[in-house]
């Protein structure tokens, strides 16, 4: 590991987010690294924004979700580049449904309303079922494809440190910092990084690469009162901009 120490400051709420390059990593929930940065990505699977995955299926809006995409693709080309740690987390049951939860498991009973388990047919022709491990429908989207040396860890609950190897590997690799993107906001997103607040980790939440349907038509959407609530109590919110400009200004200099 590079001991190097590189500092940067990304523009942010509710102040300014300093972080140490060598100690940080971009997750990507659900959609979305480099030892020693890494970018967190959540749940950007087939299933969460491709229209023949279980929101498409069930009818809500995927196009906030489809918005995210180009965003988070240029966080994840400049976080590549500057050697930056690369963490896709799925969400997804193994195939006997085993870790989902019992028949009248809280967990289990929300997810086979949306059909979790279900066997269907992927665009190409092929079987697959929906949240479930090493399907098409739990594949990330083409275009956020992981690539070699990218981390990919499975979950199966909202918050992605639950029952999951996440929190061993970022502590192996050293990361104090964590940049985040993924869908949906109010959902595994702010479960996630509030489960990694009470780690100690200072999350940093790209607020462009992450979406939620659930509240469009409200003054207020879940999407707006997690942003308020995690750069209130748990975290600080950028957008990829700021966060790219960064990067390439700590390039410019070095």
């Amino acid at each position: 590991m590079n001991l190097k120490v590189d500092k940067i400051t990304v523009p942010a709420r509710p102040e300014p987010f300093g972080l140490d390059i060598s100690r940080t990593a971009v997750v990507v929930l659900d959609q979305l690294g480099v030892h020693e940065l890494a970018d967190c990505f959540v749940d950007m699977q087939n299933d969460f924004g491709h229209c023949e995955g279980i929101f498409g299926l069930a009818g809500i809006d995927l196009s906030g979700i489809q918005a995210t995409v180009a965003p988070t693709r240029d966080v994840l080309t400049v976080a590549r580049g500057a050697g930056i740690e690369i963490v896709y987390l799925k969400m997804a049951f193994r195939s006997d449904l085993s870790d989902a939860g019992a028949p009248d498991a809280p967990n289990w009973l929300k997810h086979v309303s949306m059909r979790a388990g279900d066997h269907v047919t992927a665009p190409d022709g092929s079987a697959s079922r929906i949240l479930v491990r090493d399907t098409w429908s739990t594949d990330i989207i083409d275009e956020l494809a992981p690539m070699d040396g990218d981390t990919v860890v499975y979950e199966h609950r909202f918050s992605r440190f639950f029952e999951t190897e996440l929190d061993e590997i970022l502590k192996a690799w050293g990361i104090k910092y964590l940049v985040f993107t993924g869908c949906t906001t109010s959902v595994c997103v702010e479960s996630t990084i509030k489960d990694a607040m009470f780690r100690n980790y200072h999350c940093l939440l790209l607020e462009d690469c992450t979406a939620e349907a659930i509240g469009d038509d409200l003054p207020r959407s879940n999407h707006d009162a997690s942003l308020l609530v995690i750069q209130l109590l748990v975290g600080w919110i950028s957008d990829s901009t700021s966060f790219i400009a960064a990067l390439r200004l700590l390039s410019s200099d070095a």
